[in-house]
């Protein structure tokens, strides 16, 4: 076997890199968490941009998809790319007006309750005799209104450090946004733009990559894509489900704000396991105002409504649309949570469908391979059979 010195070459560069990685490994994470976040504007927009691009396709295949007149095909891209974040901005906008109001006015009606609530619940722990004398005569002395409102300056003003605190709020804020309307830009250029640099990517991989690697790469971009696309999709379908399904229930017990409360439901829904707690407060605290036995009574039709739709229709729903069974977008869910918390719930379905279909594809051609290898093995040996019989 002759060995070749650019193929020496390569080994030796590849372990002389694989030993810096690893002596300087610090150092190396640090230049790429520097590089991540110097990219995060870009990366917001190429998000962005991806996720409007569904709306955006889906508004072109709609908007005069035969016409053949120059000013509609000129049109067609900026009338849908603003028409893809005019609905998005409705939607949010809705959520928004449906949900705020409301949690404000339950935060107040809480402020003006609970002083009350408080005094109650000290009243009957003296009746039953649980409480100390001396700490029930404490009780008894405090103004729980007066209490609350301290407690509530205090965390409003904050304990020390308020200036310095204060000012790096303000400063997440500013470079947040900044970085936010950097990615919308960005998106913009990238949804504006999206043929021609498919176009110049591809004419780059084209030339620069090998062919059969080129195809690999093709494939593979190509399932992400498709997972990504199916799974936000089946996200927002299951939201919009699920959403439903706890408005109708909550109208059928008469539970108090049940459009409100069946909104916020649907929308946490788009954050795996972590959204039924966070709808689950929302609701639990609103009803509260009005009948806390009604709030315990919404958490347990909540609890079992969240097990329906763990068990049922997320997987049925999510996983038939991206062509994943049911037990593995489960583990998908549980694992990337474990790994990378909410986003890796976000990530790990579509992630491990994709994993999924390239190996299926895989190995649906090995075994394709196999059989025609057989095949031809048996046809060999059948023609050789009568030669030697003739022989």
């Amino acid at each position: 076997m002759q060995i070749e010195w650019k193929s020496c070459l390569r080994v030796g560069i590849s372990v002389f890199l694989l030993f810096l990685c690893i002596h300087y490994w610090e150092s190396f994470t640090g230049l790429l968490q520097l590089g991540v976040g110097a990219a995060a504007p870009l990366l917001t927009g190429c998000v962005i941009a991806y996720i409007i691009n569904i709306l955006m396709s889906f508004y072109e295949r709609h908007y005069f998809p035969a016409s053949s007149q120059p000013v509609l095909k000129k049109s067609r891209r900026p009338v849908c790319m603003i028409g893809a974040f005019l609905t998005l901005v409705a939607i949010l906008a809705f959520l928004v007006r449906l949900v705020v109001p409301e949690v404000v006015a339950c935060i107040r009606l809480l402020l003006a309750e609970v002083p009350g609530v408080l005094n109650y619940l000290v009243d009957l722990l003296s009746q039953v005799n649980i409480l100390p004398e001396t700490l029930e005569s404490f009780l008894d002395d405090v103004n729980w209104k007066e209490a609350v409102t301290k407690l509530l300056n205090l965390l409003y003003q904050g304990v020390g450090g308020t200036f310095s605190i204060a000012a790096g709020m303000l400063t997440s804020v500013v470079s947040g946004t900044m970085n936010l309307i950097i990615g919308l830009i960005f998106s913009i250029y990238l949804l504006m733009g999206k043929d021609r640099l498919r176009n110049q990517l591809n004419r780059l991989m084209n030339q620069y990559i090998r062919p059969r690697w080129n195809q690999k790469v093709h494939y593979l971009f190509t399932v992400l894509d498709d997972c990504f696309h199916r799974y936000i999709v089946g996200q927002c379908t299951e939201a919009v489900i699920l959403g439903a399904l706890c408005t109708l229930g909550m109208l059928l017990f008469q539970f108090p704000y049940a459009t409100m409360i069946g909104a916020v439901i649907g929308f946490s829904a788009l954050i795996p396991v972590a959204g039924a707690y966070i709808g689950g407060a929302v609701g639990f605290l609103l009803i509260f105002t009005v009948s806390p036995a009604k709030a315990v009574l919404f958490l347990v039709y909540l609890v079992i409504l969240q097990q329906l739709e763990g068990n049922l229709i997320y997987p049925r729903v999510v996983g038939t649309s991206i062509g994943l069974p049911g037990l593995w977008v489960l583990s998908a869910v549980t694992v990337g949570g474990g790994i990378l918390g909410i986003g890796g719930m976000l990530l790990g379905v579509p992630v491990a469908a994709a994993v999924y279909r390239l190996i299926r594809t895989d190995l649906k051609n090995r075994e394709a391979a196999g059989i025609e290898q057989t095949l031809a093995s048996e046809d060999t040996e059948a023609e050789n059979v009568p030669q030697q019989v003739t022989e």
